[in-house]
C-alpha cells in the first residue's frame, strides 16, 4: 500500500515515500535561498543526508551542513549551531533527524534572531512572549526517525550543560512551516532504535490521552496513534524495509506530538533527568519507566485505559493494556527495569528533585511530590 498525503494540520506535512525530493521546493516556499541544513553527527555522513544536501545543491540552494550536535542537545551545541549560521548568511533552516537534530535545528532558525539567552525562553507561563517574533528564521522539519515528533512540535528540548537539567524551550514559531515525511529515509534505522523512537510515539499517546487535562481533539488523535504503533511498531522493528509500516509509524509520531499539547506525565518527569544526567536513548527510557508508571497512575487512570484497551481491541481492560506493554517491550527487547539499563540507584533523591521540577510532571494524573516520586523511581530499578 502506497501512502502519500498532504496534510495542512497541525502544519504543512508532506507524507510518502521519495518526498525528500520535493525539500528544495518546501524551503523555496517559506522564502529561503541558503538555508542550513542542521544534523546531527552520526547523520552526517550518511547517503540520506547527502541526498538531501545534494537537493538542496542542484537546486541552487547551496549545501551548507551544520552537524555539531551531541544525542541530548545542549547550549554549547546551540551557541556554535547559531554562530555558523550568522557566520555564513543563512536565511532558514532545515532541521534533519531524529530528536536531537530537530529540536537544535528548530532552536538555532529561532534564536538566531534573539538577542536575551536562550533560558529567558524556558515554556513557564508567558515567557515566550519576551521573543522578537520577527527574528524567527523559517524551518523545514525531516524526520529521520518515528518517535519524538517534533516536526510539528512548538519547542526544543535542550539540556543545560552544568546542571544537566533538560529545559523546554517554548514559542508558537518554533513549529516548522513545512514538514518532509519520507518513511524511505527510516529504512536504514536500526533496530535498537526503531524501538526506542516507536516507544517514544507511544508514550506521547498514552500519556497525553491519560492527562486530566481537558482537550477532546488530543484525546482521540492519542488514541488513533496508540492503535497504529500496536498495528505497526512490530512491523517496522521484524522488518526494516516495510514501507507501510515505517509510514504509519511517521504518522504516529506526528500524532503523538500533536496530542500531548494536552500534557504529558510521569514517564517523561522521570525519563528526562535520567536522561540528561547517564544520557541514556529518551524512548527507550520511557519504555522501561513505563510499566512502573502505570501502576502509580492505576487508580486515576484505570476506566479511561478500559476505553482504551477496548478501542485497542485489547482483552482484560486495565490488566489486559497492562499486560500487552509488558508484551511489547519483550517484543522490542526493552531492557526490564533501569538496572538492566547500566543505572545505578545511588542518585534517586537527586533524580526525584529533578522530575518534579520537570515540566511533564503537572500532566500526571496522580500528583507527584518528591516522596511518592522517590519511591516511584525506586520501583523502576
Amino acid at each position: 500500500m502506497n501512502i502519500v498525503a498532504n496534510w495542512s494540520y497541525p502544519t504543512a506535512i508532506k507524507m510518502g515515500r521519495g518526498r525528500i525530493k520535493e525539500l528544495a521546493d518546501a524551503c523555496k516556499s517559506l522564502g529561503m535561498r541558503k538555508p542550513l541544513l542542521i544534523t546531527d553527527r552520526g547523520l552526517a555522513p550518511m547517503q540520506i543526508t547527502q541526498a538531501a544536501l545534494e537537493v538542496l545543491e542542484e537546486a541552487g540552494l547551496g549545501r551548507a551542513i551544520f552537524a555539531d550536535v551531541d544525542p541530548n542537545p545542549n547550549e554549547k551545541n546551540l551557541e556554535a549551531g547559531i554562530k555558523a549560521y550568522k557566520d555564513s548568511g543563512h536565511d532558514g533552516v532545515v532541521a534533519f533527524g531524529g530528536g536531537s537534530g530537530l529540536d537544535l535545528g528548530k532552536c538555532v532558525a529561532f534564536m538566531a534572531g534573539q538577542t536575551r539567552p536562550v533560558w529567558d525562553f524556558e515554556d513557564i507561563g508567558d515567557w515566550w512572549t519576551r521573543a522578537n517574533s520577527d527574528g524567527i528564521a523559517p524551518i523545514v522539519a525531516v524526520p529521520t526517525t518515528a518517535g519524538t515528533g517534533s516536526e510539528v512540535g512548538r519547542a526544543s528540548v535542550i539540556t543545560n550543560s552544568v546542571t544537566h537539567v533538560k529545559k523546554i524551550i517554548f514559542h508558537p514559531k518554533f513549529l516548522p512551516g513545512v514538514v518532509i515525511c519520507d518513511p524511505e529515509l527510516t529504512v536504514g534505522m536500526p533496530k535498537m532504535i526503531t524501538a526506542g523512537t516507536g516507544m517514544d510515539a507511544f508514550a506521547h499517546c498514552l500519556e497525553a490521552y491519560s492527562s486530566p487535562f481537558y482537550h477532546p481533539m488530543s484525546q482521540g488523535i492519542a488514541l488513533e496513534g496508540m492503535r497504529l504503533v500496536r498495528e505497526f511498531l512490530p512491523r517496522a522493528y521484524h522488518d526494516g524495509t516495510d514501507i507501510e509500516a515505517r509510514t504509519n509509524m511517521m504518522a504516529a509520531a506526528a500524532m503523538g506530538a500533536t496530542a500531548f499539547q494536552k500534557g504529558l506525565g510521569a514517564i517523561h518527569a522521570l525519563s528526562h533527568p535520567i536522561g540528561a544526567v547517564y544520557n541514556t536513548h529518551h524512548g527507550m527510557t520511557n519504555a522501561v519507566v513505563m510499566p512502573p508508571v502505570l501502576r502509580f497512575n492505576r487508580h486515576a487512570i484505570e476506566d479511561r485505559i478500559e476505553r482504551a484497551a477496548a478501542y485497542l481491541g485489547i482483552a482484560g481492560g486495565f490488566d489486559g493494556f497492562y499486560d500487552y506493554v509488558l508484551s511489547l517491550r519483550a517484543e522490542l527487547h526493552v531492557p526490564e527495569n533501569l538496572t538492566a539499563m547500566g543505572i545505578a540507584n545511588d542518585r534517586i533523591d537527586e533524580l526525584s528533585a529533578m522530575a518534579i521540577e520537570d515540566p511533564s510532571a503537572g500532566g500526571n494524573p496522580v500528583k507527584l511530590t518528591l516522596e511518592n516520586t522517590k519511591q516511584l523511581f525506586a520501583d523502576c530499578f
